[in-house]
């Protein structure tokens, strides 16, 4: 079945439709979810929501450009909406600061993939999303600062102090591996 026609088998309701969508998108998009979410609970929380609202608003997807585009888009949001419950607060933080994030020693020689989703993870709410929106997903910081709310120099703000704050880990993690 092409994913054209498993959109329009969605549209219609079609619940084998519905679930192939998923099956198809699922895991990709619960990567998207674990960038934002504190822990797999969460993860798995937002993409229920997520999923809920891309079955209830596909009749409005215009089957031009990408579907996973359009997904990942109603993921992305559904994440922001679900961490603005939790009252993000988007203070600077000094690097001395308790809130600071500890990293678990580990003997890293070369840091994959998951080691800095890891990393990420752990950054402050603030930083996390802004750095999600900006380097991961691609927002400018004009639409980082319209979706979250916040001036758009407190979104730069907070994407080099995130920076700063991984360089930091980073450089703390090969400094343990050496």
């Amino acid at each position: 079945m092409t994913e054209h026609e498993m959109i329009k088998g969605c549209i219609r309701q079609d619940k084998i439709c519905q679930r192939m969508l998923f099956d198809k998108h699922a895991g990709k998009m619960m990567g998207v979810c674990m960038r934002y979410a504190q822990d797999n609970m969460e993860a798995e929380d937002i993409m229920q929501e997520a999923f809920v609202k891309v079955f209830q608003y596909i009749q409005q997807f215009k089957f031009e450009g990408s579907f996973e585009g359009w997904i990942r888009r109603i993921v992305v949001n559904t994440a922001i909406r679900h961490l603005e419950k939790k009252k993000i607060n988007f203070n600077e933080l000094e690097d001395d600061s308790p809130n600071n994030p500890k990293i678990e020693p580990h003997a890293y020689i070369h840091l994959g993939e998951e080691d800095l989703l890891k990393l990420i993870n752990q950054l402050p709410d603030g930083y996390r999303m802004v750095f999600n929106l900006n380097v991961i997903e691609g927002y400018s910081h004009e639409e980082i600062a319209e979706m979250l709310n916040i001036q758009a120099g407190t979104s730069r703000s907070q994407l080099v102090k995130a920076r700063k704050m991984l360089q930091g880990q980073i450089m703390q993690l090969q400094k343990i591996a050496v």
